[in-house]
């Protein structure tokens, strides 16, 4: 039985509330948390804030965040009195592409698209999670095909570490029916038709009958809508 599998079993019948605060309890110091300020990462902040359980959030400040992504992020910090922590990209890396393809590159290639992602949001994501054995993060099953084929506790090769997504089997009217109950503060940008909120020059608002994440890198013909994040390995 491999690590995944053994934290499995200990959290298989729990609430993500509990499951939150088992994981915290023996992981102290070994638990982190990833928030791109989404109605599912709020869920999960609100979970580990209103607990003050012993889990390091962060977020990746990849400097093209939309306005209400900012909003929203203040208004957590107001809320909860908690610290979130910042990871930037590394500038000379940064200041190399922009100055050698200029800002908007990425809608040139998928090669240039990925290079901007693993710029702004792979290296830095790297660094967050270098020394931490368990990651947390707000995946659902039904927000895309990809993520169906994911299990919501996980080996994470890339980054060796087990990664948990309390929240997976929720619908999404299960996240909109917590964040109403405990008033979280969440993105207006959700009101406005956007599910899936990234970098504004690569999100735009999904129209009725679209898929999720068919507001992300919009411009590119593929059906895997991922920037590197989260890639199913097994």
């Amino acid at each position: 039985m491999n690590r995944a599998e053994e934290i499995q079993n200990i959290i298989k019948d729990l609430t993500p509330q509990q499951v939150l605060a088992v994981l915290a309890n023996q992981h102290q110091g070994e638990i982190i948390f990833s928030t791109s300020f989404g109605w599912e990462d709020q869920v999960l902040t609100d979970m580990i804030f209103a607990q003050d359980l012993p889990i390091k959030v962060f977020t990746l400040e990849t400097g093209r965040l939309f306005t209400e992504t900012y909003y929203t992020w203040n208004r957590t910090l107001e809320r909860y009195q908690k610290p979130i922590a910042a990871f930037y990209p590394d500038k000379d890396k940064l200041e190399k592409m922009v100055t050698e393809k200029g800002p908007s590159s990425f809608y040139e290639s998928v090669e240039n698209r990925k290079e901007c992602c693993g710029i702004r949001k792979i290296e830095p994501l790297n660094r967050a999670l270098k020394g931490y054995k368990i990651w947390i993060t707000g995946i659902r099953a039904e927000q895309s095909v990809n993520r169906e084929n994911m299990d919501w506790v996980e080996w994470d090769e890339a980054h060796q570490l087990v990664k948990v997504h309390p929240i997976f089997h929720w619908t999404l009217d299960d996240v909109k029916a917590y964040v109403k109950e405990n008033n979280v503060p969440y993105n207006p940008l959700h009101d406005k038709g956007f599910p899936s909120i990234g970098c504004q020059p690569c999100t735009r608002a999904v129209q009725p009958g679209e898929d999720f994440r068919a507001g992300r890198w919009w411009w590119e013909d593929q059906s895997k809508k991922e920037c590197g994040l989260h890639e199913v390995t097994k």
